[in-house]
């Protein structure tokens, strides 16, 4: 019998496991990270972008913020004024760049506030928010004549912040 046995091929082993073609699971791992990785990568770049959206719920947070204040009695014109001048500066600076905000003032930015929504600023009522805000105090003209202003300063304010029109 060992006859039988000695005629048999010698023992071999088999060929090592390739790694290509991989396995279905793994085709389903790749393509889950894949899409992990765009979605990864998305979400990133979609931070990174200015958010519209997201300046003006701060400007709307801090113009509440400015109009509770404006209701206290004890409350000062020109804090507001200057307070309702500096967030619209700062959100128009955000909003429509640096290049169509820095260089107005006065008449010329009063003009923009109303055309981009702050409708309640036009006229008389934005020209005293100036004054107030960088000129002589109202309470050196003869007490708050200002006052009955604040709520259509407030009102404009909210109007231009609010307003959905963004030129690019």
């Amino acid at each position: 019998m060992a006859t039988l046995l000695e005629q048999l091929a010698p023992d071999h082993a088999p060929p090592p496991l390739g790694w290509w073609p991989i396995a279905p699971g793994w085709w389903g791992v790749i393509a889950v990270l894949a899409v992990a990785l765009a979605l990864l990568l998305w979400l990133r770049k979609r931070r990174r972008q200015p958010s519209v959206k997201r300046w003006q719920r701060a400007a709307l947070r801090e113009l509440a913020q400015l109009q509770t204040v404006a209701r206290l009695p004890t409350s000062d014109d020109a804090t507001i004024a200057r307070g309702l001048q500096q967030l619209l500066r700062r959100y128009a600076i955000a909003r429509y760049g640096r290049e169509a905000v820095a260089a107005l003032s006065g008449d010329t930015w009063i003009a923009f506030v109303v055309r981009h929504g702050g409708a309640a600023w036009s006229g008389d009522s934005g020209r005293a928010l100036l004054r107030c805000a960088y000129g002589r105090d109202a309470a050196a003209q003869g007490g708050h004549a200002v006052a009955p202003d604040r709520q259509r300063w407030i009102s404009g304010a909210r109007g231009f912040v609010k307003c959905a029109r963004v030129p690019r």
